[in-house]
This record gives structure tokens, sequence and C-alpha cells, in this order.
């Protein structure tokens, strides 16, 4: 088969789908079409060719981009011909969909989440909604990461097809291992690991860390993702007051899961939080958000503790109690963490689910 991928990001499918390319590229032959970036190469590397694409915007509302990214996917299709189309995030899925739909060729649509403009409704929202219905349509199947997500699709019409439901991208269980639990002696160690963006929770986390580290220095948090300018400020001040140790964007975040005792990420809104599955699959408890996408990744109480989004009080509090645990409380809610990962988000588990929808789509199922 010939089957080509359409996403927003080459950081994405390499690190959090890498394995379904190698198992894919394994049988088939492999198109990945993504905006260009530094994980280009690495991709080719794998056994794809690769498809630069200009035309997408990842948070631009432009109508006449948006139409040239449309117009971008169904040359492509046209000149390739793929016997399958794969999306994921939003644009690819909404109008990856609508070429693939046109052109007769079979798509599964991967539902990341929801993004800001749905979350925050309004008009917007409900034009997103709207782009998604036309965009899924046809689809010979769609994923989804939470429960929350699928129930508001199928409520709202958006998908009337055949659907699933997946761990997210789950996580490598043989890459990312448990490791010993580090020893507290010298203070308290969390860690973010994400965009350096307001929704996922960067001010709550700087806010809550400062707190925290003003009452007891010896508490920090590491601080590793791309940083944007509209936390800046935020982010110099705890750097500037010894609460929290900036690295910038980290290719391999092992090091970072390995140092840490406890994984942060206050987020707003996400399909299956990532970085939560490498820190528990490296037996390290977390402290989220009580939202889809967050909530599923941990247990309260055993494996992680919880919070409301956008409030950097009960973030404070949630990582406050942490901080009171023993060391042993601590390192038994990290291998709780772990065996949750072993039961739940084997990324072995979404690598068969896609290819049992590939062969029925091979076999004329659809």
């Amino acid at each position: 088969m010939r089957i080509l991928i359409l996403s927003n990001s080459d950081i994405g499918i390499y690190k959090f789908r890498r394995e379904l390319l190698e198992v894919l590229r394994e049988r088939h032959e492999v198109f990945v079409c993504v905006p260009a970036g530094e994980y280009c190469e690495r991709i080719r590397a794998a056994g794809c060719k690769l498809i630069p694409c200009e035309a997408l915007e990842r948070r631009g509302v432009n109508p006449v981009m948006d139409l040239r990214l449309l117009r971008f996917y169904r040359k492509q299709m046209r000149s390739l011909a793929p016997d399958v189309v794969l999306t994921y995030t939003i644009k690819p899925n909404v109008y990856g969909g609508m070429a693939a739909a046109g052109q007769g060729v079979p798509c599964l649509a991967n539902v990341t989440g929801l993004g800001t403009a749905v979350e925050n409704g309004g008009l917007l929202g409900l034009i997103s909604m709207s782009l998604y219905r036309l965009g899924l349509r046809k689809a010979a199947c769609v994923f989804f990461q939470n429960e929350e997500n699928q129930k508001t699709f199928l409520d709202r019409g958006i998908c009337r097809g055949r659907y699933r439901r997946i761990p997210g991208s789950g996580v490598n269980l043989k890459q990312f291992q448990p490791e010993p639990y580090p020893d507290s002696a010298d203070g308290i160690r969390f860690l973010f690991a994400g965009r350096i963006v307001p929704e996922k929770g960067i001010r709550e986390a700087l806010k809550a860390v400062l707190r925290l580290h003003r009452e007891d220095p010896t508490v920090t948090m590491d601080v590793v993702g791309w940083s944007g300018a509209a936390c800046l400020p935020e982010l110099e001040q705890a750097v500037a007051e010894g609460a929290v140790r900036f690295h910038g964007p980290q290719d391999d975040l092992r090091p970072f899961y390995r140092a840490c005792h406890c994984a942060v990420l206050p987020s707003y809104h996400e399909g299956t939080a990532n970085v939560m599955l490498e820190a528990c699959a490296t037996a390290r408890p977390v402290i989220t958000t009580e939202v889809p996408g967050c909530r599923e990744t941990f247990e309260e109480g055993v494996s992680g503790l919880g919070c409301p989004a956008r409030d950097a009080a009960a973030l404070y509090a949630a990582m406050r109690r942490f901080t009171g645990l023993s060391q042993d409380r601590r390192a038994l809610m990290g291998l709780a963490a772990r065996r949750r990962m072993e039961r739940l988000f084997d990324r072995e588990t979404v690598l068969n689910i896609y290819l049992e929808e590939l062969d029925r789509i091979a076999r004329s199922e659809i």
C-alpha cells in the first residue's frame, strides 16, 4: 500500500510515532507531509519519503492560507494516488480529510485534542467544529485519545462513521525504563516539560514553584521546552530567584525524568499528555490537571495528584502536599505510575490498532 501521513509537526510525528513509521515502512511505501523542521531528516532516515508543506500555518486562522492548504493536499493526493491517508492534528484532519474525501481515498483521522479554539467556544469554536464535520464526514475511522473528546464529536454529529479510542500515542516502555527514585536529602526537584505557552499551564507552574521556593529554597523546578515570548517575564523572574532552572528545548528528556522527583503539567487541554506518559513510564509520580487527556494518565493519590486547570493556588496546594510525603511514599507512587503505563498505555497497543484498521482497508471492508 501507498500511505500518506499528514501532520502539522515533524517533531510530533517523529518523537511520538516513530515506531509506527518504522512498522509501516517495513510493509508499505510511506510518505510524510509536514512543515519543514529539524526532525525532517530523521523522518527520511526512518525510510519515509518526505513532502515539505509550506502551506500549513499551525495557529493561523487565515481563510486564504487554509484554502491554499486544501489545494496543496489535493495536489499531493492527485500526484501520489495514495491507498490510504493518515491525518493528525486539527488542520490536517480537516483539510486532509476533505481532500481525501474528494479523491475517494480512505482516511484514518486522529483527534489529538480539541484545540484552543474549540475549548474556548465562541464563533471560532463553532467554525472549527463545522470544519471538522466536513473533514471527517467520510473518514474510514476516527481515533480518539480520550472519552470526552469522543463524546463531544458523537453528541454533535461530527463523527458519524467508524471510530475507536486509543491510549493517546502510547509510550515506548523499552525506551522509557523505570529509573531508581532520586534521594531528596538536598530538596525536591519538580519538572515541567512542554511548550512554554499559556495553555500548557506554565504561568500556574511558575507561580506555584516560586511560592514553594520562597517557603523552602530547596524546592526547585527544571523547565524544559521551547520558550514563547508570552511567558518570558514570569520565567525570567523564577530563574532569577533560583526557583527554576531553564534548559530550553531538549532532544532527549530521559535525563530530566531521571533527575526529578515529580513531573508537573498543569495543561488546560490535551489529547493525551505524552510528557505525563513518559514520566510515569520512568517511574515518576505526576501532578497534572483534572482535564480530559491528563486525568487518564494517573490515579489520584496512588500514582499522582490532580488539581483544577487555570488555578495556581490549587496547583501550589498539590505540589505542597507532594513535598510533605515521605521519600518511600513518593517512590511507591512512581512504581505505581510505571505499572499503570504497562497496563494501559503500551505503545504496542496503539500500533496494533493502526495495523488492524489498515488491514481492514486493504481488504476493502470500508
